[in-house]
């Protein structure tokens, strides 16, 4: 502002705003000497991210200060309170840290403010107050400092939990392969004795061709068997176990359970009996119980085999090694992953529904830094229900966002701590139990890194956190 656009610089007035009481005559001078007042009619004064050039001290009107939020920005505080400041703040801290606004403020009725240039009160504070400069310094650093190690301490809490899980989930899958190994081997021996005695035995070319038919309907049959219940099991376990004991093989009882699992039922046995005299037909049954005993045995194998794969990619994609930190993705394959990495957490007591929009486009992101967003969201889902209820993941389009949101039927989030969750350091976990800081973090990874928006609504029964992310985000800066 030129000097015709200055107002006049009254002492008297300065010592009535509470920043400034407690300065001296000269000090109150030089203020006056070095800064200005100015007057300003409603509208924006600055914008975030600008330069941060002058530091403004409120001396009668209004203000109402914003941060961006994705493309809108969201008011954080709106006051007429006489010695408010807002403006270079920071500057006393120098190189050390970005000198831009780190919000946006407004005018909202006619006021006047103090204001004096950020190199200025980058010396005021260095000259006048040394001792507190050194305090202040040390307080935000110290700050920074604190919740960069306690964020570090979450991720590694979240990485323990997680890999402790995903070795439980390795591990069964891998001893049933090891175990089925071991039958299957004994299973194949069997099948060679079988094979030694039925060359030797009694029969001829076409009883061998159709007990080779016999087998090869059996694996196939074993293909497209489908998991019956246990009562359904129970009753078609009996009725095989009668047929056997009606034509006088020994332990048919042992035998049911396999030809059951296999879908194989007395029409089929009674097949098998037609196909071979009586004097062989126990010696035909235990070798085409030998057949589907070992293709029960591959098909577990292959199962157990293809879950360890499955997790290994899971953990791939959830953990997004070697891949670049900023890029396209399909942001159901990261909810699947973490949904998998953290199946132990959730339990077989909490339904899981996945109501997904797969019409959505791929969307630039940090994955990795999503996917700890996604566990930071579920985990404490899980945690509200306490091991029961329903977890809801929802996709959808909001115009030009995406929009991920995670619901969970727990008792609510209480209406007097609503508004500080997101807060630093801010927990209602036992101590010990969590650090307060994955809020903030998945508050911080969806607002400062993607410009998107983290919301919250809650009753009891139905609490509803909502992640927005623009559909064409660009990569940060910093």
């Amino acid at each position: 502002m030129t000097d015709a656009g200055r107002l006049p610089c009254d002492i008297d007035e300065l010592r009535t705003l509470f920043l400034f009481e407690k300065l001296d005559a000269e000090q109150l001078e030089w203020l006056c000497l070095h800064g200005h007042i100015e007057h300003f009619e409603p509208g924006p004064v600055y914008h975030e991210g600008d330069p941060a050039t002058c530091f403004y001290v409120m001396i009668e009107g209004g203000l109402a200060l914003s941060r961006r939020v994705g493309a809108e920005d969201v008011e954080i505080s709106r006051t007429t309170h006489r010695g408010v400041y807002a403006g270079a703040w920071r500057a006393f801290l120098g190189d050390r840290v970005p000198q831009t606004y780190d919000n946006s403020m407004r005018v909202t009725a006619p006021s006047r403010f103090f204001v004096l240039d950020a190199v200025l009160f980058e010396q005021l504070m260095r000259e006048w107050f040394p001792m507190a400069l050194h305090m202040l310094e040390g307080l935000f650093f110290g700050m920074q400092n604190t919740q960069q190690a306690v964020g570090q301490r979450e991720r590694l809490l979240a990485l323990g939990s997680l890999s402790a899980g995903l070795t439980h989930e390795l591990n069964n899958p891998a001893a049933a392969a090891v175990r089925a190994t071991a039958t299957l081997r004994e299973r194949v021996a069997g099948m060679r004795h079988k094979l030694g005695i039925i060359a030797a035995g009694p029969y001829d070319r076409v009883v061998l061709e159709k007990l080779i038919q016999l087998q090869e309907q059996a694996v196939e049959q074993v293909a497209k068997a489908r998991p019956l219940e246990p009562l359904e099991a129970a009753d078609l376990e009996d009725e095989l176990g009668d047929w056997f004991e009606a034509h006088d093989i020994a332990g048919g009882w042992d035998l049911a359970p396999t030809f059951v699992q296999a879908g194989l039922d007395v029409a089929w046995l009674e097949t098998v009996a037609r196909t071979v005299d009586d004097s062989i037909l126990e010696g035909a049954v235990r070798w085409l119980n030998y057949t589907i005993e070992t293709e029960l045995l591959m098909s577990e194998i292959e199962d157990s085999t293809t879950r360890v794969s499955t997790l290994v990619a899971a953990a791939k994609q959830y953990s997004q090694l070697d891949r670049a930190p900023f890029r396209p993705v399909d942001v159901h394959e990261l909810l699947d992953s973490t949904l998998l990495m953290l199946g132990r957490k959730i339990g077989d007591g909490v339904t899981v529904v996945k109501d997904y929009d797969h019409d959505l486009p791929e969307v630039p992101v940090y994955a990795a830094e999503l996917n700890q967003v996604w566990t930071n969201l579920i985990d404490n889902a899980v945690d509200a229900m306490g091991g029961a209820g329903t977890l809801t993941v929802r996709t959808a389009r909001e115009n030009d966002r995406l929009l991920v949101e995670i619901r969970d039927t727990g008792p609510g989030i209480p209406a007097e701590i609503k508004g500080r969750i997101f807060e630093p350091f801010f927990t209602t976990k036992p101590v010990g139990s969590g650090t307060g800081l994955g809020l903030d973090i998945s508050w911080r990874i969806v607002v400062n890194k993607h410009h998107g928006d983290l919301s919250v609504e809650s009753v009891p029964g139905d609490t509803r956190f909502r992640v927005r992310i623009p559909l064409t985000a660009q990569e940060a800066t910093s």
